[in-house]
């Protein structure tokens, strides 16, 4: 077994200013400060504002915030994650966004005194209907078609936006437009939270060798910059928060707007004791008689497998053989459901149905199913219907 020497070294940092834009009037914005804080014995955190006094704008020790010195235009306003020092996000949220927030905010770290890192981050915060924007919205009433604009226009005017899709849709947009220029050599990441990479746009053209697995074949960018960055997603099944960020060729951002995307997905109720439970998940589309059918649950044990026109017990998990059965002739009818035999507590889990084509995994079909017991019986169990992925 290879051994991997890892040596840290703990310097002062000073980085580039970031910039964040947000509208007047929005509920919060976040102001974005990362440093690995791990190997620290006593870190803190301040987050200030040259241009005022006092300069504090809020300030974190590991026993929490500490905010005697902070100013006044901030009170109430600011906050942090509860485990920042320990994960180093250090990001800072601000509530009640107005005008005179615009400024440049120094994220300051430190320990026993001594600055380790330092960076800027550069907030504007905007007038959500600028002077273009009010004589825009005048003439639109005047042509009676404001409504149908005023929704095309809507992703421009909103720092979080959020997305609603039916389990089952085929595909989902998620917008990300701006009225700032960006270089035409800016670099496009959507992402899940910190590592996830969902979608990287460089150098004019896709760039799928840096995407996550899960999302290889299932996105698609518009890629009219500099203005509209919106991504098609494939199959939703997930809701997450979806980051887009765009990076100048130095590596500073130039722009990031979060959309939260949330998947409906109807739910199947079943009383202990039943004979059995469906798991439906049924498709229009046209499958390959060499297609295989796996149905999984959460802890990655094997429920079924449908592969050359039979079904392969012989792959099972013990637990669920001799309890499972497909409908016969499923890839002619696209009715790949599953019967689940004598079902109890123990097969309360996320069960997933994937369909692979033989030539690859490009055009993978996936649909999950989540269940959950009734609060008035412990032994029964919720179960969510399958969807495409």
């Amino acid at each position: 077994m290879k051994t991997l020497l890892m040596i840290l070294l703990l310097i002062n940092v000073s980085q580039h200013a970031s910039a964040v834009e947000s509208y007047d009037g929005d509920s919060f914005t976040l102001l974005y400060c990362q440093f690995s804080t791990f190997l620290l014995d006593k870190p803190s955190v301040l987050w200030s504002h040259s241009d005022l006094s006092p300069p504090t704008v809020h300030q974190r020790q590991l026993q929490g915030d500490e905010l005697k010195d902070q100013n006044q235009r901030y009170s109430g306003r600011t906050s942090m994650k509860t485990d920042a020092l320990e994960t180093g996000d250090l990001s800072l949220t601000l509530t009640n966004l107005q005008l005179s927030d615009s400024a440049t905010y120094t994220c300051s770290v430190r320990e026993y005194g001594r600055e380790l890192s330092r960076s800027d981050v550069q907030l504007q915060v905007k007038e959500r209907f600028p002077s273009w924007a009010k004589a825009l919205l005048v003439l639109l009433v005047l042509l009676v078609v404001s409504g149908g604009l005023l929704f095309h226009f809507r992703q421009y005017f909103m720092s979080v936006y959020k997305v609603d899709a039916d389990s089952g849709a085929e595909s989902v947009l998620l917008p990300c437009k701006t009225t700032v220029c960006l270089p035409k050599d800016a670099k496009v990441e959507w992402k899940i939270g910190s590592y996830t990479k969902v979608h990287v746009y460089e150098n004019s053209s896709d760039q799928p060798e840096e995407q996550h697995q899960d999302y290889k074949g299932l996105t698609k960018m518009k890629r009219n910059l500099p203005g509209d960055l919106s991504l098609t997603l494939k199959y939703p099944t997930d809701t997450n928060t979806y980051t887009c960020t765009v990076y100048s060729r130095e590596g500073n951002i130039l722009m990031r707007k979060e959309v939260l995307l949330t998947v409906r997905v109807p739910q199947v109720e079943v009383d202990s004791g039943v004979e059995s439970v469906q798991l439906p998940f049924n498709t229009t589309l046209h499958l390959p008689e060499d297609a295989k059918v796996e149905w999984m649950d959460s802890d990655d044990d094997t429920v079924h497998v449908y592969e050359n026109r039979s079904d392969q017990p012989e792959e099972q998990h013990q637990v669920y053989r001799d309890r499972t059965k497909m409908n016969e002739d499923l890839l002619k009818t696209g009715d790949l459901s599953l019967t689940l035999k004598y079902p109890t507590d123990w097969d309360t889990s996320t069960y997933t149905c994937t369909v692979y084509k033989s030539d690859g995994f490009d055009e993978t079909m996936r649909a999950a199913s989540v269940p959950h017991q009734k609060e008035s019986d412990r032994s029964s169990s919720l179960y969510t219907p399958v969807d495409f992925y």
